[in-house]
């Protein structure tokens, strides 16, 4: 059986196709700067048809969306209804919805007779309790707005747990885990027999960890200052949250490798301020879960980082419990979801 995934973002398309009876990537294809000035594709439509593959020999192609919100908990077969909610849930997500759902506007055009599949970053968290994804505002804001945390990064955690069972040997129903997807965007979870109870992304992946150029959790009213007394308009305040802060506002780079050959004071600084919020976050986990089986880290970050593990593992507190590397597959985890769909 073949299965392709299409990660759609609003300039790039990122393209596997696998074989699921050994799992081996057939065909790899990152496309970016789509539709930019001088690029090679103006949109999604050209970038697909330039990947060179029988796309009729397909059994099916799974899509990386983003947020699912309330509605989505698990996989789906895409139909008319699923893209008018995915189309709807463009409001939560406005940077990501609308090109996830390009991408498959464009690859159903090409092979409409294909079952096309959604695949949610969001739908990994659903199990978390009432207590841990409401936030504590006026109760309208959730019934009537969906203001609540919903998390992110949600295939890539998934696939850190089942991989952290097979390694373990144990029964994934069985085991709790701290997993931290630490990348340019970072994230952390707390798996409680298999299944997500808390993470530290939230209404938005701002929330939590400190980022390449997100600051993670700050002060709310800090918002309220910077518009009211610096006077930045809501586009500048987004822009400053997620663009020009985290471990770039610290020291002026974002990306670890350099900071960590840097002799800078500030970016020593940036360094200590994301471990230390890695380690509050394992600290809170562990209150939550009681036994913890292991503490697992992935992404570019996570897996290629010794100096960042050893810091972040450091404290006392932390020494008696199991860590793992695991390199994270989220396309394999969508290839896997589709397989599961198409089985169900």
């Amino acid at each position: 059986m073949k299965i392709a995934v299409i990660n759609a973002g609003s300039s790039s398309l990122k393209f596997k196709l696998f074989d699921m009876k050994t799992q081996e990537i057939l065909k790899s294809v990152n496309i970016e700067h789509i539709g930019e000035e001088g690029a090679v594709f103006n949109n999604h439509h050209e970038a697909l048809e330039n990947i060179d593959i029988d796309f009729s020999s397909l059994d099916a192609i799974g899509h990386r969306v983003v947020h699912g919100g309330e509605e989505f908990s698990e996989s789906v077969l895409i139909d008319g209804e699923v893209l008018d909610i995915i189309d709807k849930l463009s409001t939560l997500a406005p940077l990501h919805n609308p090109a996830n759902l390009e991408g498959i506007k464009v690859a159903q055009k090409k092979v409409p007779n294909t079952p096309h599949i959604a695949v949610f970053d969001t739908a990994f968290h659903a199990t978390m309790p009432k207590e841990a994804y409401l936030y504590a505002l006026d109760y309208k804001m959730y019934e009537k707005h969906n203001i609540r945390r919903y998390g992110f990064h949600g295939t890539s955690h998934a696939y850190i747990s089942k991989e952290t069972a097979k390694i373990l040997d144990k029964d994934i129903n069985e085991l709790n885990l701290i997993t931290l997807h630490l990348g340019n965007g970072a994230s952390a979870c707390a798996i409680e027999n298999g299944k997500s109870i808390d993470t530290s992304m939230g209404f938005t992946p701002l929330e939590g960890l400190i980022m390449g150029s997100r600051s993670g959790d700050i002060d709310p009213a800090i918002v309220l200052y910077m518009q009211r007394e610096l006077g930045l308009s809501v586009d500048e305040v987004d822009r400053t949250l997620n663009k020009e802060s985290g471990l770039l506002g610290i020291c002026g780079e974002n990306d670890v490798r350099n900071i960590l050959n840097s002799n800078d004071e500030k970016a020593k600084l940036a360094l200590d301020m994301m471990i230390r919020r890695i380690q509050k976050y394992i600290g809170a986990y562990m209150a939550l879960l009681g036994q913890v089986d292991a503490i697992v880290f992935s992404g570019g970050i996570g897996e290629n980082s010794t100096y960042i593990r050893e810091k972040v593992l450091a404290l006392q507190m932390f020494s008696g419990i199991k860590s793992l590397v695991i390199k994270t597959n989220e396309e394999l985890e969508i290839a896997n979801e589709c397989l599961r769909v198409l089985k169900k």
